[in-house]
This record gives C-alpha cells, sequence and structure tokens, in this order.
C-alpha cells in the first residue's frame, strides 16, 4: 500500500485521520500501523475507504501497479 497516495486522496477531500478511524471502526493507532505496514487493511477496510473517499479504483493506493518483464522489454526496445 501507498500511505502517501492514501494520505494525499484523503487531504484533498478534506479527510482527517479521525474521520477515516471512525468511518473504518478502527483506532488511530491500527490505523497507523496497517498505513505503515506492520498490518493489514482487510478487504472490507479498503472497500470502506475507496467508497468513503470516492476513488474509481483501490489500484493506485492499495495495490502496486505491477508491469511483466515483458512488457517492460517492448516499452524499452
Amino acid at each position: 500500500m501507498d500511505k502517501y497516495k492514501l494520505e494525499y486522496e484523503m487531504k484533498s477531500r478534506g479527510i482527517t485521520i479521525e474521520r477515516m478511524c471512525a468511518e473504518l471502526h478502527i483506532s488511530r493507532s491500527a490505523f497507523y500501523r496497517k498505513c505503515n505496514g506492520i498490518s493489514e487493511f482487510t478487504q472490507s477496510e479498503i472497500q470502506k475507504i475507496v467508497d468513503y473517499i470516492g476513488l474509481d479504483s483501490p489500484m493506485g493506493v492499495f495495490f502496486a501497479d505491477k508491469v511483466s518483464k515483458k512488457t517492460q522489454e517492448k516499452a524499452i526496445v
């Protein structure tokens, strides 16, 4: 997960950490642990965040955009 993208999306929509934690029904410390990779967001938490923030997809924030080596090689040529 990219915590900086999540922070950007939240700030650009005026959503505070406190409001997000209340929406997810988790503590602030649990939110920080999840954002810093110590623990993981559950699938339902990810869906709640996507819905609450209004993201089109969780891909940019929660999942890395992976490109296959074959695709990378084609791009270089």
